[in-house]
Formats: structure tokens, sequence, C-alpha cells
């Protein structure tokens, strides 16, 4: 969406800078055991690096120059580990050369053991020290991984072997093949599309619209089926880059276990990732997922995989016999980075046992909370505020009698401005109770919130310092409260055109923003044909004298005239407000 003016500045701002997931950083612990890029694909066969030191013998304590050099790359990753023993734990420690091309990561328990890229900046060479442990092995053998590319690299390239003085000959050796590297779980494609059959009677289905067909563009599916001690897992959505769900102890993004079907040039990876906080996913290096499909068809990402109920050897892999909130989300995927979903994931409305009772459920990309504080501001600033601000604008001289001891006008504009108080503090409060605080990831719309309602709030205290009917405002009296009126609508209005597009409201897009430029159009064409209709009465006084008195009585006489017009353009204006409001609200609640 490009929303035009304003709206469009701010959201720039605040929201386009979107980070993305993947190794460019090289925090590749979770490759510490295999050296292996969690990249989805095979690497390559034959080494085009070499990894070459400036010892052969070493003691415990010593610095060994460890160089890696050879064609362009963008990421390295290099250890140490016992030559009779190369599937083991790395040894030793190292020490940097280069800090701004390269810096130390902690594998298992050995801290500073192994050496990574710092960005996806080209390079020919990198440089480290090892430092030989007083543990050390009598024989040790130097390993790395090179990235030429996200979809080119070499594992575990063979470097050389060093020993320590008067160790026997080298007898084992771990050679390194193409038949012991770490291999992905065989994929097979899918030769049709998934079925709802059997949702609700004997698998549990998730399905966004509500009902929908699997094999529809616009159908995001997700299945369940238990067979024994394990689960098949259907999932499917229209995207170009990666469909994903997650199993959440809450509503919130964080502590997760997230599984996620990647397309890479039509050809689906599947990974599972943990997630912590609003932090990109970083993808598992093995997974346990077995019986992989895929299928890239008619705009549909499908992928389909078995998992044990319990896989207790894979940290971040939550049981699937028990409760959790399911979300379902899509988003773009570009050389194996994972970008930010498009909007708003789908939410169950509840937690489920997936293994218990099959069910067929839907679920919400907009919090209900977050649904009531949209439509209450919506009601409050297309009704009251707008109808007050007009009424206490351009109706005294129209409804000039008393009603309970005041004006009609103003009590009218009165109960209308009290409503939007009330309406403004209920819906501010929404947001705090379904968050449980502050959100840092809303961009300007909650500060502008908060200006909000301390106008809503400033209103009734400055009608407290409102002077009687015909009096003078004082030098020091606070501004009219017509002016504050309008002041309050200005900043509501930036605020809900930020507020509109903020993905947990799940708006259509761009239709709101131009709805709401519309209903914008409108109020100020209302407030104009008003000012010219009492401009034109003004103008039809003839000032007798001089005196003051007297103009002021043939001003109100003169716009006391035309009352039928100015009700008539005030209920055509209350039935505008009315369908926009309408519109609004079918459109959040999706009736």
């Amino acid at each position: 969406m490009e929303p035009p003016g304003l709206a469009f500045t701010l959201w720039i701002f605040a929201f386009l800078s979107v980070p993305a997931a993947g190794y460019p950083n090289g925090k590749v612990r979770e490759a510490c055991s295999s050296m292996m890029p969690s990249h989805g694909h095979s690497p390559q066969p034959s080494p085009e690096h070499t990894i070459w030191v400036n010892e052969t013998e070493f003691r415990p304590g010593d610095h060994i120059k460890v160089n890696l050099s050879g064609p362009v790359f963008e990421g390295f990753f290099i250890q140490a580990r016992n030559a009779e023993n190369l599937a083991g734990p790395a040894v030793g420690s190292f020490m940097l050369a280069e800090e701004r091309i390269s810096q130390l990561l902690t594998c298992g328990l050995v801290e500073n053991s192994a050496v990574s890229h710092t960005s996806k900046s080209k390079k020919k060479h990198v440089e480290a020290y090892w430092i030989a442990p007083t543990d050390a092995p009598e024989h040790v053998q130097f390993l790395a991984t090179v990235v030429e590319k996200y979809k080119i690299f070499w594992v575990k390239i063979p470097g050389p072997v060093i020993s320590q003085p008067n160790a026997p000959p080298l007898t084992t050796s771990t050679s390194i093949t193409p038949e012991n590297l770490p291999t992905s779980q065989p994929v097979y494609h899918l030769t049709k599309s998934f079925n709802a059959s059997g949702c609700g009677s004997t698998k549990f289905c998730i399905r966004n619209p509500p009902k929908c067909d699997p094999g529809a563009a616009y159908c995001f599916f997700l299945s369940f089926k238990q067979n024994n001690h394990s689960v098949l897992i259907e999932m499917s959505g229209p995207s170009e880059g990666y469909i994903a769900f997650a199993l959440s102890h809450d509503q919130w993004m964080g502590g997760d276990d997230a599984y996620l079907c990647i397309n890479e040039d039509h050809r689906i990876n599947v990974h599972t990732a943990y997630l912590t906080g609003r932090t990109p996913p970083v993808l598992d290096s093995e997974n346990g997922l077995e019986d992989i499909s895929w299928r890239v068809a008619d705009g549909l990402v499908q992928c389909s995989f078995r998992r044990n109920l319990r896989l207790p050897a894979y940290k971040g892999r939550f049981n699937l016999d028990a409760n959790y909130y399911i979300f379902l989300a899509d988003g773009e995927a570009s050389e194996g980075l994972i970008h930010k979903h498009h909007h708003q994931p789908l939410i169950t409305n509840g937690m489920y046992n997936v293994t218990d009772s099959p069910k067929d459920v839907g679920g919400s990309r907009s919090p209900l909370l977050l649904k009531l504080h949209a439509s209450l501001m919506f009601v409050a600033w297309m009704t009251t505020v707008s109808i007050g601000v007009i009424v206490a604008r351009f109706f005294k001289p129209v409804w000039p009698h008393s009603l309970f001891g005041k004006e009609i006008w103003f009590q009218v504009h009165r109960m209308l401005m009290l409503t939007t108080v009330l309406l403004t503090s209920i819906a501010f409060a929404l947001p705090f109770i379904y968050r449980g605080g502050w959100s840092e990831c809303a961009g300007f719309h909650p500060y502008l919130g908060c200006t909000v309602m301390a106008l809503a709030i400033f209103q009734p205290l400055m009608a407290g310092f409102r002077p009687p009917p015909h009096g003078q405002y004082l030098m020091c009296s606070p501004p009219p409260p017509t002016s504050l009126n309008y002041d309050f609508v200005l900043t509501t209005v930036v605020t809900m055109f930020l507020g509109m597009d903020l993905p947990a409201l799940n708006l259509p897009d761009p239709w709101d923003t131009y709805t709401m430029i519309g209903f914008v159009a409108w109020h100020v064409s209302i407030d104009i044909l008003l000012e010219i209709h009492s401009y034109c009465l003004i103008r039809k006084v003839e000032v007798i004298d001089d005196d003051r008195i007297q103009i002021l009585q043939s001003l109100t006489s003169a716009e006391a005239e035309g009352h039928t017009f100015k009700e008539i353009v005030l209920t055509i204006y209350i039935c505008g407000n009315t369908a926009f409001l309408i519109t609004f609200l079918a459109a959040i609640h999706q009736l």
C-alpha cells in the first residue's frame, strides 16, 4: 500500500524498516556441530578454498596462525577438532587477527572455539590464531565451511593436521566425503492439492476464511492428523515467499515452536525454528521432520511433513499432545532470508490440542480488544466529535431556546462531547489491557493516541472556564472550546490514519486510506457549505447605525434565517457520517 500525504510519510518512517532472518551476521551457533548452513541446499562436492597454518607441531598454550583463502566468498566458519574424531566437539579457542571481518563464537562448552564472518562483505582471505588448550588431543585438524553465496557453499573443508611433539603417528583418520556430510531429509513432490475431507472428523483443521477449499487461491489451510506416535501436518496458502505456523503458550510472538515452508526458486524447503521475542526466526540446522513433501502451483505453496508427538532430542520442539494457541502466517523470502509477515498472523481464538478430538476451526487476524478499540474510536470521531463541532459552530441561532436551563444547541453539544470523552477513555484503555503494557511496535500511533486522550480529558476541564453566554473571553482565559474541538479533530485524523495501517487491525488495503480520505473530504465539504451559507446571511445585514448592540442583534437575526437549510444539511451530514461509520465497522468485524 502507498497511502498519500502525511499518513504515508509517517507510516514509511515507522514501519518500513523490517528486519530479516538468516546468517549474514555470522551468528551461526546452531551449526556448531554439523558446520552445515541451514540454507536448504546441498553443499558443493569439490572445495575451492584452502586452509593452511604456520606450524606443524604445537604445545599447550601455543598460538598457531590459521589462514583461509580462495575465490571470493561471503561467509565462513572455522573450527579445530580432534583429528581422530572429527565428529567430536571443537578443540581449543581462537584469537582474532581481523576484528572487522571476523568474530568469535562459543560452541558447546568451549568459549571462543569457532571463528565466523561478521557480514556478507566480499572477502578472499581471513586469518585467526588458534590457542592450544592444556588438554589438547595429540593430533588436531582444522575444518572450514565457506559460503560463496546462499546456494553455493562447501562444508567441512579439511585443513592441515598438526600434532604435539613426540605424538605417535596418526593411524586413524575420519575422511570427510559427501557421503558423511550432513544431509537434508528426502523431499518428495505432492501430485495434487490438499483437500478438506476429514476436517472435524478425522483431522484437526484451521482454515481462513472459514470453510474455504485448500485448493482455492485465497485459502490458508493447516491440518493435523495423528497416527500412533506421530502427526501428519499439511500446510497451504497463497504466497510467493513462505507460509508458516507456530505453536504458542500465549497470543504473543516469542517463545514459540515454528515450522516454515520457504519457496526458493519454486522449490520448497521445510525448516523449524524457535521464536524468541519479535526477532526474525533462526532456522534450525536439524529438525527431526520426516516424509517431507511439497507442491507449488496456482499461486499456492503447499507442504506436508510428519513429526513425532515428542522430540526431546531437539531443543525448541513442543510436545504436540498439549494445548496451544496456533499462529498461521505468510510473507516474503529472498535468498533464504525470512522477512516480516505481510499482515497480522491468523491466531486461533482459543488454545487447542491438535491430537485431541478433531475440530474444524478458524481464527482472527485482528484481536477482539483491538477491534473494539478501533470501533469505539470510529464511533467517537465520525459521529459525536464531528457532529458536536458542527452544532457548536453553526447552530447557536438555530436552537436558541432553553432546555433544562441551557440553550438546546449547548445541551446537544455538551452531550456529544461528554460521550466522546467516555468512548475515547474506554477505547484508550483497551490496547493496554490487550498488550499488558506499552507497545514498542506500533510506531507513532500510541503516542498520538495519548495526545488524543489528553485533549479529550482537557475538553470538560475547558468547559469549566467557559464564560457565560454573550460574555467576553479574558486575555488569560483558555481558547474557545470550538477551537480546541478542531485541534482535537485534527489530531484524531492523523492518529486514525496511522492506526488503520497497523497489521493488528487487518483492514483492507488500500481501501481503508482512500475511504478515510473520502470521509475527511465529506466533513470539510459540509463545513465549507455551512460557512458559505452563514457568510451569505451576514452579507444581508444592513447596518443602520454604529450602535454595537444593534449590529449584534442584526447579525443574530440574519444567522437565524435559513434554519430549514441548516437542519437539512445537518440531517444529510449525519446520514453520510453514519454510512461511513457502518462501512468501517463492517470492514473491522468483516461482516
